[in-house]
């Protein structure tokens, strides 16, 4: 079944939301992501790393683990291996955000790296694998840092990485790999101040941006990079789907990327909202009843955030579809799961799932219910047009 999309989907919150810390994490990706630009040492390793990276993205991560434990023993002088183990811890906080009991490991092993490209440096201050690896390890660091609000540890390894990723460029200014963080940071730096014009000031401190060449950079690396084809093709994804509009093109990435790393929730997670977005309800319906499924399996990555986001669109798809019984029960539980979420305020799926549910009662001719939930949503922070049809709801019951 493929139906106009007449609501936007929620935004997820957590590490995937943007905020006004976003601009920094653009500056930090630029490092964090040209890590995976570095030149390997030699052809069976470089076969390993990108076994290994394979496996991260799939969330194997003993697979990983085991990959990258060789890549050390065999080249215990390069970064590579270190960097990469590191970024197995990376994915498993992705994997279960709430829980910081990984934080300082990572931390740690990120430290390692960093003081292993120091000691390269003093050496030789244009070596390209430790200014690289130096630049990915701080990167991810403050990505974190900045995911966990603690921002002037963030802020301090924005200033540090962005010296070392204009000298990085400037040593190798034709590699793809390289290109990535470059277009991620051109974009970034155009797209957020003019969306959130509060982190205009910031902007002082950092070079401009450009939208068009950002993407053009971005659509070039999916192309032609060796290690960074994945996440270049990721970024162009979260640009069409959350900026640009362009569900069109979200969706076929999309589809691209969860093909490929089936196992990997994100991707899963995007497959559902950019079929949403683009109409193929039905579709997107039998998405998120897996993601429903593996949720309720606790498959490794599938958290209660994706089964609140499963919930509220098998909602939706039962509300078109006129099965008001079934869309309330998917809502009830995404309404009580974003209560125990959505410790900053209600999110947007609470606001949607609750004005949905007033919707809903008015259809039953419960009228007294409807308007109780209208005003619960007026009382929640505005979502895009919640209060606007909360107060319409409120004058005259919804009609079909």
């Amino acid at each position: 079944m493929r139906r106009p999309a007449n609501v936007s989907p929620p935004k997820r919150g957590r590490a995937e939301r943007t905020t006004l810390g976003v601009l920094l994490v653009a500056v930090l990706l630029v490092l964090a992501e040209d890590a995976h630009a570095q030149w390997i040492p030699d052809s069976t390793i470089d076969t390993r790393v990108q076994r290994g990276i394979s496996h991260i993205y799939n969330m194997e991560f003993p697979q990983a683990e085991h990959v990258f434990a060789e890549v050390i023993q065999l080249r215990p002088e390069h970064p590579v291996g270190y960097f990469f183990r590191a970024m197995i811890q990376w994915w498993r906080i992705l994997a279960n955000y709430d829980d910081e009991s990984n934080d300082q490991t990572f931390y740690d092993q990120l430290e390692e790296v960093v003081t292993m490209c120091e000691k390269r440096l003093d050496k030789d201050p244009n070596d390209l694998t430790a200014l690289f690896f130096k630049g990915g390890a701080i990167g991810f660091r403050g990505r974190l840092r900045a995911n966990r609000g603690k921002w002037v540890g963030a802020a301090n390894d924005g200033m540090v990485a962005l010296p070392l990723v204009r000298k990085a460029h400037a040593l190798d200014p034709n590699n793809y790999d390289v290109l990535l963080g470059i277009g991620i940071y051109n974009y970034y730096a155009d797209v957020i101040p003019d969306k959130y014009p509060y982190v205009k000031p910031v902007m002082f401190f950092f070079p401009s941006g450009d939208r068009k060449k950002g993407m053009e950079q971005l659509r070039q690396v999916s192309l032609n990079a060796k290690y960074a084809k994945t996440e270049a093709t990721y970024f162009l994804m979260q640009n069409y789907f959350m900026y640009e509009k362009d569900y069109a093109k979200a969706l076929e990435l999309a589809r691209q990327l969860f093909g490929k790393y089936p196992k990997n929730p994100l991707f899963h997670r995007y497959l559902g909202r950019a079929l949403v977005s683009s109409g193929y309800v039905g579709e997107a319906n039998d998405v998120f009843l897996e993601i429903e499924k593996r949720c309720r399996d606790k498959q490794l990555g599938y958290d209660r955030y994706d089964a609140r986001e499963a919930y509220y669109y098998l909602g939706r798809y039962e509300f078109l579809g006129d099965r008001l019984d079934a869309a309330l029960q998917y809502f009830y539980t995404c309404d009580e799961l974003s209560r125990k979420l959505d410790k900053e305020g209600a999110s947007g799926f609470m606001s949607m799932a609750n004005l949905t549910i007033g919707l809903i009662y008015d259809l039953q001719g419960k009228r007294a219910h409807a308007e109780q939930q209208y005003r619960k949503v007026l009382a929640f922070k505005n979502y895009e047009t919640t209060h606007e049809q909360a107060e319409k709801y409120l004058k005259q019951p919804y009609k079909r």
